[in-house]
C-alpha cells in the first residue's frame, strides 16, 4: 500500500516506518499535518492514512475529516488514528471525524499489520464500488455521470491552459444494425466504436450509441483532424456476423472551449454540430464555434 503517516514526533515516524517498510509498503512521512493533507490530495495513489491525533497545524481530527472528504469523492482511502490516550470519548470523536480504525501509540507490529490488512480489504471493496459506479459495463468507458464529473475538471483546467475541445459522436443508423443483425451484434458495434476512442482523451459513453470525447489542450482545428481520423477508422470497422461482416459509420460534432465556458455550453455546441452532421448525410465531421457550422468533412 501507499501510506501517509503523520506524527509530530520523528521518533514515532521512524518506529512505524521500521515496522512497515520490510513488508513492502511505500511510505510518506510527515510531521506537518497540513503538508500531509496537500500531499494526499495531489497523490491519488495514497490509499491509507495513519495519523496521530496530536498533530499540527491542523488537528488530527480535522485531518481525518478533510482526508475523508477526499476519499469519499472518487478514491479509496482508509484512515487509521493513533493515540497514546485510549478512551471511549477519544475513539468516538475519531470515528465521527472520518476515521475507519483506531490503534494505540506506539503500535505493536502484530496489531499494526492486522489493521493494515483490514484497511487493504476495505480499500479493495471501495475500489470495486467506484469502478461499478463510474464505468459503463458494456464498453469499459466512463459512464455519463463519471464523464460529466471529469468534464468539470477539464473545464477548470482549460481556464488555466486556454484550450479544450469536445467531440460528440454516434453510430449512424444504429437501429438498422439492431434490426438486421440483433442486439448482440449491436452491442459488438458499440464496443468496436468505444475501442476506437478509448485512449484518445477523456472518453465516455453517454448512453445508447452516443459517445463523447474531451481533448485537453487541443483547439477546434486539431480536434476536427482527430475526429476525421476517427471517422475513417469507424468506416473500416467490420463486425463479424454469419452473413458476412457488418459495416458501420459514425457522425461527429466538434466544438472548442471559450473563456468563461461551461461544460453544458461546450457540449451543447458539439451536439448542434453532431445534429448538423446527421442532417446532412451522416458519416461526416462537422465543427462549430457556436454559430453556423464551420466545416464539414466526409
Amino acid at each position: 500500500m501507499h501510506i501517509a503517516i503523520v506524527d509530530s514526533s520523528r521518533v514515532v515516524l521512524k518506529l512505524v516506518a521500521g515496522l512497515l517498510e520490510p513488508r513492502g509498503h511505500v511510505l510518506e512521512l510527515f510531521t506537518d499535518s497540513s503538508a500531509a493533507l496537500d500531499y494526499i490530495a495531489s497523490h491519488p495513489s495514497i490509499t491509507a492514512l495513519i495519523t496521530s491525533l496530536e498533530v499540527r497545524p491542523i488537528s488530527g481530527l480535522e485531518l481525518c475529516w478533510s482526508a475523508r472528504l477526499l476519499g469519499d469523492a472518487s478514491r479509496p482511502l482508509s484512515i487509521i488514528v493513533m493515540s497514546s490516550t485510549r478512551c471511549t470519548h477519544t475513539l468516538a470523536e475519531a470515528l465521527d471525524s472520518g476515521a475507519d480504525d483506531f490503534i494505540e501509540k506506539p503500535p505493536s507490529a502484530e496489531e499494526l499489520h492486522a489493521r493494515l490488512r483490514a484497511a487493504e480489504r476495505l480499500t479493495t471493496v471501495q475500489s470495486a464500488l467506484i469502478r461499478l459506479a463510474e464505468t459503463d459495463p458494456l464498453t469499459g468507458l466512463m459512464n455519463r455521470r463519471a464523464f460529466m464529473a471529469r468534464a468539470q475538471d477539464a473545464v477548470a483546467h482549460a481556464d488555466a491552459s486556454g484550450s479544450l475541445a469536445a467531440i460528440l459522436l454516434d453510430i449512424d443508423h444504429f437501429k438498422r444494425i439492431n434490426d438486421a443483425y440483433g442486439h448482440d451484434i449491436g452491442d459488438e458495434a458499440i464496443k468496436a466504436v468505444a475501442s476506437l476512442i478509448s485512449g484518445n482523451g477523456i472518453a465516455g459513453r453517454l448512453g445508447g450509441e452516443e459517445f463523447a470525447l474531451l481533448l485537453p489542450d487541443r483547439d477546434l482545428a486539431e480536434a476536427t483532424v482527430i475526429a476525421e481520423r476517427l471517422r475513417r477508422r469507424a468506416v473500416a470497422v467490420r463486425v463479424p456476423v454469419e452473413a458476412g461482416p457488418a459495416k458501420l459509420s459514425c457522425s461527429f460534432g466538434v466544438s472548442a472551449w471559450r473563456r468563461g465556458d461551461t461544460v453544458d455550453g461546450l457540449l451543447k455546441r458539439a451536439d448542434v454540430a453532431l445534429y448538423e452532421a446527421k442532417a446532412t448525410g451522416r458519416d461526416r465531421v462537422v465543427a462549430s464555434d457556436g454559430g453556423m457550422p464551420l466545416s464539414k468533412a466526409c
